[in-house]
């Protein structure tokens, strides 16, 4: 069965979305989910998140709930975003995180509103751990996350939630009909107006 790779943070209210949009693809072929650190892809490719622009936040929040209520998922922004998401993230790598425990954590932080920076240890509960700190303290877990961000970086993914599938980056929520596509279409980024778009210039370039 094919297999693609699944980026993602526990930060992103649309990682927990696309978390549960990728239902289709799941059948057709084999998803290995990565947790990554979304700072360090942010501060390599020298972007901000949705959060870091006032106007932005709240329209991203806002339409977070919209899509929630259209996919009829349960959804509650935690009281604090963006929240420090390391720790669970070290916890998910630390688990090699199947998709139930994937699932539980982003029911816990945007279906039921709870911060996992301050209830951290309320997180690991939930996902069956009883000391979570020594086992987010070890060496090769804090080793693997950067490993897995370099990874992610180094495929030209730039933001979570990304699937790479046959070497093509899809990012967002809103991407799984193009990928489902190319599962169709293998050809379809050899197509002349996609391959078109490469010899495209920059015209400005802010300073």
């Amino acid at each position: 069965m094919e297999t693609a790779r699944w980026y993602y943070d526990l930060i992103s209210p649309f990682a927990y979305l696309h978390f549960h949009s990728l239902s289709p693809l799941r059948e057709r072929m084999r998803i290995e989910p990565v947790p990554v650190l979304l700072a360090g892809m942010l501060k390599h490719w020298g972007t901000k998140g949705p959060a870091e622009t006032a106007p932005k936040r709240l329209h991203t929040y806002q339409y977070c709930v919209w899509q929630a209520g259209v996919q009829g998922l349960p959804f509650r922004m935690p009281p604090r975003h963006p929240f420090n998401p390391l720790a669970a993230q070290r916890l998910m790598v630390a688990l090699d995180a199947p998709e139930d425990a994937i699932g539980k954590a982003f029911g816990f932080i945007f279906g039921e509103g709870r911060d996992p920076e301050v209830e951290f240890d309320a997180l690991a509960e939930r996902l069956g751990v009883r000391e979570p700190a020594g086992l987010i303290g070890r060496p090769e877990v804090k080793q693997q996350l950067i490993a897995n961000t370099q990874e992610a970086i180094d495929a030209g993914v730039f933001g979570v939630p990304s699937l790479l599938l046959r070497g093509q980056v899809f990012w967002g929520n809103d991407t799984v009909a193009w990928a489902t596509r190319f599962l169709d279409e293998p050809g379809l980024f050899a197509r002349p107006e996609y391959t078109a778009v490469r010899a495209t210039g920059v015209g400005v370039v802010r300073a």
